[in-house]
């Protein structure tokens, strides 16, 4: 099973760049299929309305359900106060599995990993290259666990990069994804020091091809357990369990 854990989809609304306009998936489907790819998780584009725009990707995963695994978006302080309902409407009405956010706009708050506790569910947090930020998070929420990806950073910041290498060995609970990661060696050294369970395939579709971020990890020529656990069952071992339901009465955070 191999499974893209970074892709977005749907519209956006401030329209001044690709990543906040439109994300439409028919491309990236039919080269994803072609690359051996089985199923993708996704997240909407930046957007002034993350439920208007989580809703919209809940209608899009539902065309394709057996391709798509959702992660519902927020916006760490536009949203304040209404994550865990956000969270909770995802997560029990939708089915989504994870939550996304962008550092972009706001950085983790303790309502977002929270949320992510109390659901049992995995937080995709692009820290744009501030992964000092990591050692905030992980010991604080050890029982979140925290996938920052591009390595650290989308920006080629090789500091970034040897930064969360480093706390990819050391905290059992943060992740990374190798999307967007041009700088190959530290894929590598990501790899053999942190080891291939805490690495995780990604392409960043639908801008970046599939097919290429895929074969960045054949290029690793890794043993096939290795190989098996970065391309699909890391994601796999992070998704299976089940988001937690009960307390649906719990007032937001």
């Amino acid at each position: 099973m191999v499974i893209d854990c970074h892709c977005h989809a749907g519209h956006g609304d401030y329209m001044t760049a690709p990543w906040n306009t439109d994300a439409p998936l028919e491309a990236y489907l039919r080269r994803a299929r072609a690359a051996g790819i089985d199923k993708t998780v996704v997240f909407p584009i930046f957007h002034t309305d993350y439920h208007k725009a989580n809703a919209q990707l809940a209608r899009i995963v539902a065309r394709y359900p057996k391709r798509l695994i959702a992660f519902a978006f927020v916006h760490a302080k536009r949203d304040a106060g209404r994550i865990f309902q956000m969270v909770k409407h995802a997560v029990t009405r939708w089915g989504f599995r994870g939550i996304k956010l962008h550092g972009y706009e706001a950085m983790p708050t303790r309502e977002v990993c929270e949320a992510a506790q109390a659901f049992r569910v995995p937080l995709l947090a692009d820290v744009i290259s501030r992964t000092e930020v990591v050692d905030m998070l992980a010991p604080q929420y050890p029982g979140v666990r925290f996938i920052i990806p591009h390595l650290g950073s989308f920006t080629d910041d090789w500091k970034a990069h040897q930064r969360l290498i480093d706390q990819l060995v050391r905290y059992p609970n943060v992740y990374t994804d190798t999307s967007a990661v041009r700088r190959f060696d530290y894929i590598v050294e990501a790899v053999k020091r942190a080891g291939a369970e805490k690495v995780l395939f990604g392409s960043d579709g639908p801008w970046l091809h599939p097919g290429l971020e895929l074969h960045k990890i054949r290029l690793l020529r890794l043993p096939p357990q290795q190989e098996s656990l970065i391309l699909g069952g890391n994601a796999m071992r992070l998704l299976r369990a089940e988001p937690d339901t009960r307390n649906l009465e719990r007032k937001a955070v």
